[in-house]
């Protein structure tokens, strides 16, 4: 069954009355009534229902928009060097408060319920939790933000004019908030049925280990110090999962169709070893549009994607005599990874499946329409039910946390470590090829790619990324990623902004209409920009709105902005 809807619904309406203001704003004394609200669980619970919808999930299929993996029709302003210094939190996504507002808000009243410390806890745990996810997305944003533990109640200088406080002590309030979710949250199956979807303490050994992965590894490419402890925390919140969490990957289809089959359920509460927390979508109260989005919006993968995909025999194309080279469709998808088919459209996939039952197959790519500007059409996400491609009528779930990211977590975090042993590989690379199909990787035997991206960076370390790359694409990690390994003039790379190979021969297979305004560059490769992207180290970070620095004289814009 369904349940998480019934926590959202809850959220979505019980606080109707309460006006969600900025924190420097009073909480409205309408909304509720101190003396009588916090007073039992019922309470507790309804007010932490508010932050669920939160949760980070990806939909729409727009996760890697801003990457290397993805090329936009139009450019992405940020990437395009034409993002302008917004003039006030309205208007840039991220300068907010309200949420950590409501969080300490709780935080500070939740112990007036008459229920077992215990009980209390876990509520609070809930509301740390969410407190840590939203300072680590401000940290992402903004580098060092002001750290609020309570909700202000004045209007004193000292509490309107906070200056930034350091990463580093507000990424330390992170750690002790994850820590604390972790100690207090029930496990798995000591939730009841009816609350299923609600947070427990693998969900939170997951986020510590994402937040700590990202935090460890941005200081040490970013040379800021103190890193490893971080990446030491990311490794043991991994690996408690991974050895106490019950967790396994899901194989049902097979090589050829398990990694397709995961994102296109309708229920991953129901016989899904590898789901670890969703997002619910129920028929008529909840439904998304993501499979009709995905499979039919104007973008596509780009050539440096498609390129990173291992030949069947485990190596990249640069050294695989098996690669067919990229003169046709067909002769780049044969012989790859078996996750290629099944994220980049190819020939024969079912794309449509009509009310008549008939099925609208792939041929060629369709490039020069509304669906794909580079040719590599996304279908990972894209199902083939009429049902589920209605305009926003759809009813698969959507991963916030799977176990696969938490075997990447561990590989890369022990890797950075200098403790990735061939045990280590084989109990998370190496799971990860055996559901695909692929040949282990073998520490003693990896050479170097003649193409990869990081050509100074051990190859240990760059094919645990090559492999993160591949499987959570499109799941919103990339440009995290890039920015925490210091990376950005990934992003400029040209190939990072072409499509496929559209030779003569290829063309001319298109109806002469569909192709007439597809651009190639002078080796026949679609070209989607006239430029290539820019990248300036200033946007490791957003800029502060300026509005937000006329009104607070100790806040200090970002470099560069």
């Amino acid at each position: 069954m369904k349940r998480y809807i019934l926590a959202c619904l809850v959220a979505a309406s019980a606080f109707t009355a309460c006006k969600r203001e900025d924190f420097l704003d009073r909480y409205p004394q309408s909304a509720l009534s101190e003396p009588t609200f916090f007073k039992n669980e019922n309470d507790l619970k309804l007010y932490a229902n508010r932050f669920y919808p939160t949760l980070p999930i990806v939909t729409n299929g727009t996760g890697d928009d801003q990457s290397d993996n993805v090329v936009t029709r139009t450019p992405n302003t940020f990437l395009a060097g034409t993002y302008v210094v917004p003039t006030n939190a309205t208007t840039a996504s991220g300068w907010t408060w309200t949420t950590i507002r409501e969080v300490n808000y709780f935080l500070q009243r939740y112990n007036r319920a008459s229920e077992p410390d215990a009980v209390k806890n876990r509520y609070a745990a809930e509301a740390r939790f969410f407190r840590a996810l939203y300072y680590w997305q401000k940290v992402k944003q903004f580098g060092d933000v002001p750290l609020y533990t309570t909700d202000l109640t004045d209007t004193s200088a000292v509490q309107l004019n906070m200056p930034r406080t350091s990463r580093k002590v507000v990424m330390a309030q992170v750690l002790e908030d994850l820590n604390f979710a972790v100690d207090n949250l029930p496990l798995p199956s000591a939730i009841a049925a009816a609350d299923r979807g609600r947070l427990h303490k693998f969900a939170a050994l997951t986020l510590k280990a994402r937040i700590c992965l990202w935090e460890g590894t941005f200081r040490r490419y970013h040379s800021l110090g103190d890193d490893t402890q971080f990446i030491r925390e990311a490794a043991t919140a991994a690996e408690t999962v991974i050895n106490t969490g019950g967790y396994n990957l899901f194989t049902t289809g097979g090589t050829g169709a398990a990694y397709y089959n995961l994102f296109i359920q309708d229920d991953l509460n129901v016989n899904n070893p590898e789901n670890i927390l969703s997002r619910t979508y129920i028929k008529d109260l909840l439904m998304q549009n993501t499979s009709r989005s995905v499979g039919q919006s104007n973008n596509g993968f780009s050539k440096n994607f498609a390129s990173q995909y291992l030949c069947t025999d485990g190596k990249p194309i640069s050294q695989s005599a098996l690669y067919q080279g990229d003169n046709t469709p067909d002769d780049e998808a044969a012989n790859r990874d078996p996750r290629y088919k099944q994220t980049i459209a190819t020939r024969g996939f079912v794309f449509l499946v009509n009310p008549n039952g008939t099925q609208d197959l792939i041929t060629l790519p369709r490039i020069g329409s509304a669906v794909t500007s580079t040719g590599y059409q996304m279908v990972k996400y894209r199902s083939s039910d009429n049902g589920q491609n209605q305009q926003a009528q759809s009813t698969i779930d959507i991963s916030v946390f799977r176990y696969a990211e938490v075997l990447l977590a561990y590989a890369e975090a022990k890797a950075e470590l200098g403790e990735a042993t061939q045990d280590v590989i084989d109990r998370t690379i190496n799971r990860l090829r055996a559901r695909a199909g692929m040949p282990n990787m073998v520490i003693g035997s990896l050479v170097k790619d003649a193409n990869s991206d990081f050509p100074v960076l051990p190859v240990l370390i760059d094919e645990i990324r090559r492999e993160r790359r591949i499987e959570l694409v499109l799941e919103g990690f990339r440009f995290d990623d890039l920015l925490r390994w210091k990376a950005g003039p990934q992003l400029q790379k040209p190939e990072t902004i072409l499509g496929m190979k559209l030779t003569p021969a290829v063309r001319a297979q298109y109806p002469a209409s569909q192709v007439a305004n597809v651009q190639v560059n002078a080796n026949n490769y679609i070209t989607i920009y006239p430029s290539n992207r820019v990248w300036n180290d200033r946007q490791y970070y957003f800029p502060i709105p300026t509005q937000e620095i006329l009104l607070n004289p100790r806040l200090v814009q970002n470099p560069g902005w």
